[in-house]
């Protein structure tokens, strides 16, 4: 009798070896040659984006973007080998979807503001942007944020959505910039004299483009001080530099040309008034 159920109990797992075992061997099959496929799939279209020409940050986001939807697919076909009703697995997905995008707007709103910017570029990977009340040069753009490095070399991640509401500067899309300086001198100093220094300044400067030409005028008429409005045009990778340079050899010409830089003073005038002395 001990015999009869052993044999049987044999031959229920020998059959149920035979039916899932080949099941399991094939989705497991499926799944790792579909995981390769999808990698492949994801490298050729990188590769095939790159020589294109297309935006690193493009490239990055529609890759990821497929290889997610592939493995998705990968998953389900591997699922409906074992024997699993995959329709009724892809209801309760789309359920579960639901409901999870609900709890998770905010991150559903990430997603979506990332998709517009890679539609409307309104940045690519290496600009420098300001947005969202931040700074930085633009490394990677995620599903969800964007990762900027600012000029002391952190990192600043930043939702899309918040990115995406505001907005956005960005200081790398024209080749050329135009400094905004604003420079005082005394009311007792030659104000021809000055203007005559400050465009010498600007010609010596090589950085500093003819065309357009730079800016120079009388800005106001300030309670301390004379202000010019010393405004040169200067590639934008040389913005800085000449910025830096600029004001420091203005101080330097105006001391030696005796030319005052005021700073805010006030004069402060004591009136006492004349006591009257009643004799009696």
């Amino acid at each position: 009798m001990d015999n009869l159920l052993s044999e049987s109990t044999l031959n229920q797992l020998n059959e149920l070896l035979t039916d899932y075992g080949l099941k399991v061997i094939a989705a497991l099959a499926i799944f790792i040659i579909g995981k390769i496929i999808a990698k492949m799939v994801r490298s050729g279209i990188a590769k095939t984006m790159g020589k294109a020409g297309s935006d690193p940050i493009l490239i990055s986001f529609t890759t990821n973007i497929i290889y997610a939807g592939l493995l998705a697919f990968i998953i389900i076909a591997s699922l409906g080998q074992l024997g699993i009703q995959t329709t009724s697995f892809i209801a309760i997905l789309g359920a579960a979807g639901l409901a999870i995008g609900l709890a998770l707007q905010g991150s559903l709103s990430n997603f979506a503001a990332g998709v517009l910017m890679i539609i409307f570029r309104p940045f690519k990977q290496g600009d420098f942007i300001e947005g969202a009340g931040v700074a930085g040069i633009v490394e990677e753009v995620h599903i969800f944020n964007t990762i900027l490095r600012t000029g002391d070399n952190k990192t600043i991640i930043i939702p899309n959505d918040s990115l995406m509401n505001g907005n956005i500067t960005n200081y790398s899309t024209k080749p050329t910039r135009r400094l905004d300086l604003v420079v005082g001198i005394g009311y007792d100093d030659d104000i021809k004299k000055a203007k005559a220094v400050l465009n010498e300044l600007m010609d010596e400067d090589e950085r500093i483009l003819k065309d357009p030409a730079p800016l120079l005028g009388l800005l106001e008429l300030a309670d301390s001080s004379v202000n010019f409005a010393v405004r040169p045009w200067v590639k934008s990778a040389d913005y800085w530099g000449v910025h830096f340079d600029l004001l420091e050899k203005i101080k330097l010409r105006f001391d030696d040309e005796g030319i005052s830089i005021p700073y805010p003073q006030q004069d402060i005038h004591l009136h006492s008034p004349t006591k009257k002395i009643n004799a009696y």
